[in-house]
């Protein structure tokens, strides 16, 4: 039975659904043996590039990312090129007249990405696509996973901890705001799977809140951040990437998280309402009261990155960070 609910607060005339979801059965059979995933070669060596939508069933916005890359007859100049639409079991049953509720069957797919979690004795939808999803995803050096937000406007690029993720992010030349962060408490995200999240290897991994769930802005920013990583990555020229992206500078900052705030009762909320990267000046600013306790900044200028519209307890409310900057030219 689909669980109801677990991306936040309930809808509101603030969320209303503008897009429309892709048909995507014409992709289900693929050509690898595993359902709705296809990976095209090249004759020309080079790296294993994998693009995913749907790791939540309710993001759209990825997966018209990839049925835009299908219907434009992608193919990639040299090495291999993965389309991946992961919870289709969840996707199946979205209905934009309740959008929350297929966010996932089970549990959240996007924990599950950990050999240790998935040993364990329990048996969910998610955790048997993923099984079914992890000997592709071994094979793969650069990775794109495609999100969007339940709150906040402005597109992220989560890159991990590490500078080769930062690295990666940069190249895109986006506006998305770079974060470097590390992770989820509660479960490990396909972005922060094996390789991709051990400096030195050179696989690498970005995770991309393209914005706010079903706007129309949010799937522009899906094809252009696609585009772009693509682009970065080698797997297209330039000038195939051109049509589709818009005009943006490298950026010149980004954001390091260095602490977060996970409630530890029911009954935490916010002192004010955030939406994303908000700046607060002062250490020791209560931000937010868990149960009888006041929640602080624990350094100046604190970023809060990503706060959850309905807090839980013993799940990340908040990320917080502080703004660094780039030091040396960009590579885009």
């Amino acid at each position: 039975m689909i669980a109801t609910q677990k991306d936040g607060a309930p809808p509101s005339a603030s969320d209303i659904v503008k897009l429309t979801p892709p048909d995507i059965a014409p992709y289900r059979e693929g050509n690898t043996g595993i359902p709705f995933v296809t990976t095209f070669t090249s004759a020309t060596p080079g790296p294993h590039v994998m693009l995913c939508a749907l790791m939540h069933g309710n993001e759209i916005s990825g997966a018209l990312a990839l049925d835009h890359v299908f219907r434009h007859e992608i193919r990639p100049q040299r090495g291999e090129l993965s389309l991946v639409f992961a919870n289709v079991a969840a996707f199946g049953l979205f209905d934009r007249r309740d959008p929350y509720a297929s966010r996932f069957v089970d549990e959240d797919m996007n924990r599950l990405w950990d050999p240790e979690m998935l040993s364990r004795d329990i048996r969910s939808v998610e955790r048997m696509r993923v099984q079914a999803l992890r000997p592709l995803v071994d094979r793969v050096d650069h990775l794109l996973d495609l999100h969007s937000m339940l709150a906040g406007i402005q597109p992220l690029l989560l890159c991990g901890p590490s500078e080769k993720g930062r690295a990666l992010a940069r190249s895109l030349g986006s506006a998305a705001t770079i974060v470097s962060d590390p992770g989820h408490a509660d479960g490990t995200r396909l972005r922060d799977y094996g390789r991709f999240n051990t400096p030195g290897a050179p696989q690498t991994a970005l995770l991309a809140e393209c914005g706010g769930h079903w706007q129309c802005a949010t799937a522009q920013t899906a094809i252009d951040t696609t585009y772009r990583f693509l682009r970065a990555t080698g797997t297209i020229a330039a000038e195939t990437a051109a049509p589709h992206i818009g005009f943006a500078s490298p950026p010149d900052r980004w954001v390091k998280v260095m602490d977060r705030f996970i409630p530890q009762t029911d009954t935490a909320t916010f002192a004010q309402p955030f939406t994303g990267l908000e700046t607060i000046p002062a250490a020791g600013t209560i931000f937010a009261r868990d149960g009888n306790r006041d929640i602080r900044t624990p350094f100046d200028n604190c970023v809060m990155v990503m706060p959850a519209r309905r807090l839980t307890r013993g799940k990340t409310a908040v990320r917080l960070g502080q703004w660094q900057t780039f030091t040396g030219p960009a590579d885009a």
